[in-house]
């Protein structure tokens, strides 16, 4: 399978289940759930001390909405990225999401995700 070959909606159809997944998982602090479908080279670098310590000192992690808007998609090599416009519960503003696809072992994983 060639992500870079798919539609930006079919791309979008793929990423936003992960995305609420994240989304679900990172307000409840539910390391196992949040890390699921992570790539092998994410999960060694995404260790649940070190999540737990972003959960606790970032309180827009752990407040994300439901609702988001998507942005678009970026192709990179064999890699793509969906960046979304997110929101918080509790923390005013807007703020850039971002979740990068690519395949492992014929299997779409996330290789990236993070909120700035």
């Amino acid at each position: 399978m060639d992500l870079n070959k798919k539609t930006d909606k079919e791309i979008i159809e793929i990423a936003n289940p992960f995305w609420d997944e994240l989304i679900k998982s990172s307000n409840k602090k539910d390391y196992n759930a949040f890390t699921r479908n992570f790539s092998k080279e994410m999960l060694l670098a995404s260790n649940e001390v070190e999540i737990g310590k972003q959960w606790s000192r970032n309180e827009i992690l752990t407040s994300l909405s439901p609702e988001y808007s998507n942005l678009g998609c970026l192709r990179r090599k064999s890699f793509v990225t969906v960046l979304y416009k997110q929101r918080s519960k509790t923390v005013e503003g807007d703020f850039l999401g971002r979740l990068v696809l690519g395949i492992e072992e014929d299997k779409i994983k996330i290789f990236g995700a993070t909120i700035f």
